[in-house]
């Protein structure tokens, strides 16, 4: 496969430029069995060779273990599920995505589940504290312990990023540092009816299909950047949900919803992002190798990989 490098100048990270992999084989922040596989067949697609080609100095020291986090002995806090189990493992990813973001380097998390993003943006705010947040997803995952109806994590990291919802002491450690305002999503398709009072209360802007498929792909992603990072002067942690792409496009993912972004609009918004020159952090989350059959597993594992390497700088010329 040709990668063409389109170089972009990156605002924050020092020459020469590095990716540290982050692998999170964890699926503690929902039910379905198989998310923790994701992180380890896109390693084995062959991804960090990818980004070594497109002239990036690639870090992968296999990916973290979380065995050793007692995941028995774990029942619910009110409705939460694995509360201890997600906790511990969100706040040891924090720390590594941390560490790698005070070296210079950026960190892509490679997910596992999306209940993963509260360590990572932890993380990335530690070192940038005024980093925005672009989550492209179909869900909003801004749930409070209040409103989930399944206790499933995965639905809720941004919550307890932002600071809503009744405080759990278990989750203590994630600091509410994240501001409505530097929080935007694009490709939402299915959001509970907690979730739309949530987003309307605190005045966080949200591009819908709706709003996809009003303006294009091109409009929407420069109306998220003119909201979130309006002189394209700070820093951005790009968080992508599989699942915001159509099921067409990437079947393999625990929670599909018909009518997502295209292969194409996927790409382009990680392009974009790329051109700002401004992304400090990455996430790929829930790519579940167990969910379909070996082609469909093939093609969304191709995907997660292509999307990282649009989103480091591969371009179509």
């Amino acid at each position: 496969m040709a990668s063409h490098l389109e170089s972009s100048v990156s605002r924050f990270l020092p020459d020469p430029k590095t990716v540290a992999i982050v692998g999170c084989p964890f699926r503690g922040g929902q039910a379905k069995l198989g998310v923790d596989n994701g992180p380890i067949h896109l390693v084995e697609a062959g991804l960090p060779e990818q980004l070594a080609e497109l002239g990036w100095q690639v870090k992968f020291d296999g990916h973290h273990q979380f065995a050793t986090i007692d995941a028995e002995n774990d029942p619910p806090i009110g409705k939460l599920k694995n509360p201890r189990f997600v906790s511990r493992v969100c706040k040891s990813v924090a720390e590594v995505v941390g560490d790698h973001a005070k070296k210079g380097q950026l960190p892509l998390t490679l997910g596992g589940d999306h209940s993963l993003a509260m360590g990572t943006i932890s993380g990335t705010l530690e070192k940038y504290p005024d980093a925005c947040v672009i989550w492209v997803d179909a869900h909003a995952d801004i749930n409070t312990a209040e409103t989930t109806d399944s206790g499933n994590i995965h639905g809720m990291p941004l919550s307890f990023l932002l600071g809503i919802g009744p405080k759990v002491d278990e989750f203590s450690w994630v600091k509410p540092v994240l501001k409505p305002h530097r929080l935007v999503y694009i490709g939402l398709r299915d959001v509970d009816q907690g979730e739309r009072r949530i987003l309307k209360e605190h005045g966080i802007k949200a591009f819908s299909m709706h709003e996809v498929d009003k303006y294009g792909i091109g409009r929407v992603v420069e109306m998220a950047l003119d909201h979130v990072n309006p002189g394209r002067k700070l820093p951005i942690h790009l968080s992508f949900d599989v699942d915001a792409l159509d099921p067409t496009v990437a079947p393999s993912t625990g929670t599909p919803v018909r009518g997502g972004l295209t292969f194409r609009e996927g790409h382009y918004i990680c392009e974009s992002v790329y051109e700002t020159g401004c992304l400090v952090a990455l996430d790929i989350m829930e790519v579940n190798p167990s969910l379909a059959d070996e082609e469909s597993v093939k093609q969304t594992v191709a995907v997660g990989c292509s999307l990282a390497r649009s989103a480091l700088g591969e371009t179509l010329l």
